[in-house]
């Protein structure tokens, strides 16, 4: 009977133990979200060298996330939510961000954006970022009017806009004047 219950005794014990060392998984789940929040913060202080930091091993990516960055500075994004990131998996990491912008209030639309950025992370370490976002079908009819009809605004200024183009500035200021000449020409 005293076998049993010591038995029994070191089973409860050993069933109660943790485990507190995390697991290589864990760690690098944290580790990728921990990169996604960091850049995340570089992508919203709009300071560049911050951001070209986080993307130090994202060479590919750099081009158009740099000039994407200036564009939200110059179009005044201002973060409305900042989402918790997602992860998807063990390499994907999913950020949404809502933002209020010059280019949705051109447009008069009662409407606040979310930018999603996806974020190829091993490791900790961030291998590629794409974005994508919620804009409404107003913000491509806008800007294929601007095309036709007043190409003046954004063919130099946005020239090779995605590719990390020069004039990230001029660019959004030439879509703002644009969006704010379409909605005039509608009335």
């Amino acid at each position: 009977m005293k076998i049993k219950n010591l038995i029994y005794l070191s089973l409860l014990v050993l069933g109660s133990c943790k485990n507190t060392t995390p697991s290589v998984a864990s760690e690098n789940q944290y580790s990728n979200l921990v990169a996604s929040n960091q850049f995340i913060d570089a992508f919203y202080s709009f300071k560049r060298d911050s951001l070209k930091s986080t993307l130090s091993r994202a060479l590919e990516s750099q081009p158009s996330i740099l000039y994407y960055q200036k564009w939200a500075e110059c179009g005044n994004y201002e973060v409305i939510k900042r989402h918790t990131c997602m992860e998807k998996n063990d390499s994907l990491v999913i950020c949404p961000v809502t933002v209020k912008d010059d280019l949705m209030g051109a447009l008069k639309i009662n409407m606040n954006v979310t930018d999603t950025f996806h974020l190829t992370i091993k490791k900790g370490q961030i291998l590629a970022v794409e974005t994508s976002s919620n804009d409404p079908d107003l913000y491509y009819q806008a800007k294929g009017w601007i095309k036709e009809n007043r190409p003046e605004l954004i063919e130099e200024p946005c020239e090779e806009a995605w590719e990390g183009g020069p004039t990230p500035c001029e660019c959004v200021q030439g879509m703002v004047k644009g969006f704010k000449a379409f909605k005039a020409n509608e009335n």
